[in-house]
């Protein structure tokens, strides 16, 4: 399944041919769907139709077969055309690599069939409520050959947008599953009721299943998944930040070019040529361009974890494995720091006109304030504190839900 580099190479260079042309009909409309609330429904049915959902399946299967740190790249593109677009398909690139390791040929091959002609999954994972941590509200239950599946989900990433949603239940018995649903089952609704402040687009809303069909092929062990998920996971937010911080770069440099007004204490006759300006702006270019590299170092501590996730269970793996959870948490650190600060630094360099909301300027900031919202940072820095003063190995799953302590 291994490709050459030159053959990779050629294949990036593909499907960067491909999907430029539709980043850029994505950024020039960005900031009006932002402002207007209009779901990306034509954007993401695009990216389908053009195979975005199979760049990691390999090139037998009828993938691109991408490799992680390859398929980051675009990513981090699509992210700084509309950040709410990669986040979409943060659920399927998951379940995607999930198959990658499928021990059974028959089902990876199903699903593969599946996203090559632009089916894709969405994630339905986590629940508010009552649940407390390490549970589920939502039920799977015994129906002949099959199973039925019942609850309520919150954050339903990329459901809204997808053929089936991936859904972790607990059985009568007890066990942790994940379940593969239809979404056109009429047991199942998913709405936009996402009320966040910052990627309003991402159909993250909840989703309810009342009872809906399950077949029994598409019940799975929670604790069979791959060992990297949750570094995965957040590569691909951290991607979204970068793609953020690329776009305020963009942006900043844009409007200070055009910018006609200066002050009578300004050090030019013109905005662009003004010191104080263009360092506001250098600064928030530096943070691009850091963003960026930290994001392809993260992937390719993935990487690693991908060429041995073979060999899981041995010294080398449980390493590698503990080593890109670590990379995906440092990114995380510097990140969810420095793009939100970036989006906001930029109004010093443009003025009060900036504020318009007409340029929905703002969007960068609100947007990379939610992502960076997720798996909370300050966890995150402890975890990486005590990997580097006592070799503490970091938790791979982790959970959350209501306190079991009352009161």
């Amino acid at each position: 399944m291994t490709l050459t580099d030159s053959a990779r190479r050629s294949t990036l260079d593909e499907a960067r041919a491909r999907f430029r042309p539709l980043f850029d009909v994505f950024r020039a409309d960005a900031a009006r769907r932002d402002r207007d609330r209009e779901l990306p429904t034509d954007a993401v049915r695009a990216l389908k139709e053009a195979g975005f959902g199979a760049l990691r399946i390999p090139v037998h299967y009828g993938g691109a077969g991408l490799s992680l740190t390859e398929f980051t790249s675009l990513l981090v593109e699509l992210a700084e055309a509309d950040s709410n677009l990669p986040q979409i398909f943060r659920g399927h690139i998951a379940f995607v690599e999930e198959q990658l390791w499928a021990a059974d040929e028959a089902t990876r091959a199903e699903w593969f069939t599946r996203f090559v002609a632009g089916e894709t999954v969405g994630n339905a994972w986590s629940e508010t409520g009552a649940a407390t941590v390490g549970s589920s509200e939502t039920v799977l239950r015994r129906d002949g050959d099959a199973w039925r599946l019942t609850g309520r989900k919150y954050y339903t990433t990329g459901t809204l947008f997808s053929e089936w949603a991936e859904v972790t239940a607990t059985t009568e018995d007890g066990a942790q599953v994940t379940v593969l649903v239809s979404t056109a089952l009429p047991e199942v609704t998913v709405s936009d009721d996402w009320d966040g402040f910052g990627q309003r687009l991402t159909g993250t809303g909840t989703a309810v299943f009342d009872g809906a069909r399950v077949e029994a092929r598409h019940v799975t062990a929670f604790g069979d998944r791959f060992t990297y998920q949750t570094a995965l996971f957040q590569l691909v937010l951290l991607s979204v930040l970068a793609g953020v911080a690329h776009a305020a770069a963009r942006d900043a440099a844009d409007e200070l070019r055009a910018r006609s007004r200066v002050y009578s204490h300004g050090l030019a006759e013109q905005a662009r040529h003004d010191g104080q300006l263009l360092a506001v702006v250098g600064e928030v270019s530096s943070v691009a361009f850091t963003a960026g590299a930290v994001v392809e170092r993260v992937a390719r501590a993935l990487e690693r974890a991908v060429d041995l996730e073979r060999e899981r269970g041995s010294d080398e793996h449980r390493r590698a494995a503990a080593e890109a959870e670590i990379a995906a948490a440092q990114g995380q650190v510097v990140l969810s720091e420095s793009v939100p600060r970036a989006a906001t630094v930029l109004f010093n360099a443009l003025g009060a006109s900036a504020t318009s909301g007409a340029k929905d300027l703002d969007r960068h900031w609100r947007n990379a304030r939610t992502v960076a919202s997720h798996n909370p940072v300050v966890y995150k820095s402890r975890i990486v504190g005590d990997w580097a003063v006592n070799g503490t190995v970091p938790p791979f799953i982790w959970e959350v839900g209501a306190s079991r302590v009352q009161g």
